[in-house]
């Protein structure tokens, strides 16, 4: 009888400790995602409440609770990740973040029959493997989006800067959504960003820039630079460069909207 509580004791501290691996696994994570290793710092104190970070195998999160949506998704996007990204066939496994608070999380049926997509922040396009696809599919990743934003110009800002990735060898990519105006909406308990934003950065040309674009039907967007781009969403996203660094201004591809098929 002993024997067999030493055994059950055993056996749970060996799945504590893999557990608790496990989890400093993915915290060691979120440094390698960001510029020089230091995380974004929200700029507004109405933002920067109920925040969680969340690291995985090849992106990070913050989460916000009030929006039940991420506030950034963070890549060291390379070349060799977009090789095997592209090799990799998709398969959908869209799911509710369980690591974060019931009353702050998003779950599937948030968005059943809301008339908006998913929206990948960190791209499910970008995942080397099949955990780290997974990983891309939690709704902590995700924002409502207009359905044609995310199938056309969306898919198509995205497809540029993998490309630019292979071009450049390594991009630091911080992706998330604005929400701008006293006119927003909900579905479920999710708030429905006003806008999208992509930032980019360089270390080869130490220079970055962002796309940014309204979450509605549309062709149309603009390209900031990041010094711009913070101010507007009050998020110091890269945090270890100046104000004069973030102004010098990284070509970024044209991009057209994707075509409807």
């Amino acid at each position: 009888m002993i024997q067999r509580s030493i055994a059950r004791l055993t056996l749970a501290c060996g799945l504590l400790a893999s557990a608790f691996a496990a989890n400093l696994a993915h915290a060691d994570a979120c440094p390698a995602m960001y510029v020089d290793g230091r995380k974004p710092e929200i700029t507004n104190p109405r933002m920067d409440v109920e925040t969680t970070e969340l690291c995985y195998t090849v992106f990070g999160v913050m989460h916000s609770g009030l929006t039940r949506t991420p506030l950034w998704s963070a890549e060291h996007l390379t070349a060799s990740n977009v090789a095997a990204a592209q090799a990799l066939s998709r398969e959908n496994t869209f799911h509710a973040e369980r690591r974060l608070p019931a009353g702050q999380r998003a779950e599937l049926s948030d968005y059943a029959r809301s008339g908006f997509d998913r929206g990948h922040m960190a791209p499910n396009g970008d995942m080397p493997d099949r955990i780290s696809q997974q990983d891309s599919f939690t709704l902590a990743n995700m924002v409502p989006q207009d359905s044609a934003n995310n199938r056309y110009i969306w898919a198509g800002i995205e497809g540029a800067v993998r490309k630019m990735a292979k071009k450049e060898g390594d991009l630091y990519v911080l992706t998330g959504p604005a929400f701008i105006g006293g006119n927003l909406r909900k579905v479920g308990n999710v708030l429905v960003p006003s806008h999208l934003y992509k930032a980019v950065y360089s270390p080869r040309q130490r220079a970055g820039a962002a796309y940014f674009i309204a979450n509605v039907d549309t062709k149309d967007y603009e390209v900031l630079s990041i010094a711009q781009l913070e101010d507007r969403i009050g998020i110091n996203l890269l945090p270890s460069l100046t104000r004069q660094q973030k102004m010098s201004m990284l070509s970024l591809p044209k991009v057209n909207r994707k075509s409807k098929k």
